[in-house]
């Protein structure tokens, strides 16, 4: 298999910078925040981004929309959103005495699912099929939908009123679970002082962002993101990390071998990102979080405790020995 040279590293390495910038100008702060969502671009796979509101979860989505000039779809989910408004619905058109398919917004480039899990498990399975295979099968005939194609989904903590559970299957179809958190107290400053400095609203906007990606663009760097190099033991590394979730007491269910996928897939992205066109064991620990949070599940005694998946994973990752050169 080919690789990477190192002037195609910098000059897409380069392109990723101006697009990250692009994001800041809309969303102060969060740098780990935009960073996990461009690997999940780069990864062409989809991302759920967890917290409570009013951190700019929906803002995130919106400015990576407004630089990329693909088609950008957006569906509030609701508890009476039903799965035809997501992936559309045949009828029968009397006046042409035909049968007639209507596409639904699922048909597009990047999809906003916002509030995914306050719609009920019904609803949201209606997404499976367009986040694994990447076509929607309406009445037995399956339409490819457009590339590149990524969901971005945001929900609000469980613990929140008038929020679902994501079903199992549902949650393993995202890449990476983010957590988007209170910002620093100097990039809340910042934030307040962007939000009420000669405005009478309460809103950020995606103005100052520029378009400067189209669809071609990111499917050439999602070819390049495969060529990012990784060796043999580091990729040891990533299954080993995986495989020690499944023997860890405190997990009663650890992650399957998608996990080792997901890891290996965002940290070429993570490579990438830093300009490099190889898999270093630091580019496996980065992504730990987000790639297996969502895949592994805590066993009750350790709920108890009060410890989180988090804490848990990062103990678990101290366990396991890296490659040294």
């Amino acid at each position: 298999m080919s690789t990477l040279t190192q002037e195609q590293t910098h000059k897409v390495g380069g392109m990723l910078q101006s697009l990250r910038a692009e994001l800041g100008k809309a969303v102060i702060g969060q740098r780990a925040v935009i960073e996990e969502v461009l690997i999940g671009l780069l990864a062409e796979a989809h991302v759920l981004i967890e917290g409570v509101p009013g951190l700019g979860k929906t803002l995130l989505v919106k400015a990576l929309a407004k630089a990329f000039s693909g088609q950008f779809t957006r569906i509030q989910f609701t508890p009476d959103l039903m799965p035809s408004d997501v992936v559309g619905h045949t009828f029968f058109d009397v006046a042409n005495n035909a049968f007639v398919t209507r596409k639904g917004p699922v048909f597009t480039h990047l999809l906003l699912a916002d509030e995914i899990n306050r719609a009920p498990a019904k609803t949201q399975s209606a997404l499976l099929e367009a986040m694994q295979e990447f076509q929607v099968t309406l009445e037995g005939e399956a339409t490819p939908l457009p590339r590149p194609f990524m969901v971005l989904a945001t929900q609000n903590p469980i613990e929140q009123e008038g929020t679902y559970q994501l079903p199992e299957a549902q949650l393993d179809r995202f890449l990476l679970k983010v957590r988007i958190d209170y910002p620093s107290e100097h990039e809340e400053a910042a934030l307040t002082r962007s939000v009420t400095e000669r405005q009478s609203g309460a809103t950020l906007g995606v103005d100052a962002v520029a378009q400067m990606i189209a669809p071609p663009q990111i499917l050439a760097l999602q070819r390049a993101t495969a060529l990012v190099d990784i060796d043999e033991r580091v990729l040891d590394y990533a299954v080993r990390i995986v495989r020690a979730t499944r023997e860890h007491p405190g997990l009663s269910v650890g992650a399957g071998p998608r996990g080792s996928i997901a890891l290996v897939r965002a940290a070429r992205a993570a490579a990438l990102l830093q300009q490099r066109s190889f898999v270093t064991p630091d580019d496996i620990r980065r992504i730990v979080l987000p790639a297996l949070r969502h895949r592994v599940a805590l066993a009750p005694e350790t709920e108890i405790e009060g410890i989180s998946t988090d804490a848990l994973l990062l103990n678990l990752l101290d366990g396991v020995s890296a490659p040294r050169s």
